[in-house]
């Protein structure tokens, strides 16, 4: 059985996760950061890869 947590984004969007992905993120959490806060630095972490990928393939 899955059990799902809804993480509310500071906007008021909510999105489910389920608590194996929680408690991988939980490990990366830092002292007094959010989720939403990892998640940003994790998309900007995929982003900066995606663009320097995209670069040297052209």
């Amino acid at each position: 059985m899955v059990f799902q947590r809804d993480v509310t984004l500071s906007m008021g969007h909510e999105i489910e996760l389920d608590d194996d992905l929680i408690e991988r993120l939980s490990v990366h959490l830092e002292e007094g950061q959010t989720y939403e806060e990892l998640i940003e630095e994790l998309l900007n972490i995929y982003e900066s890869s995606r663009f320097i990928q995209e670069g040297f393939s052209e």
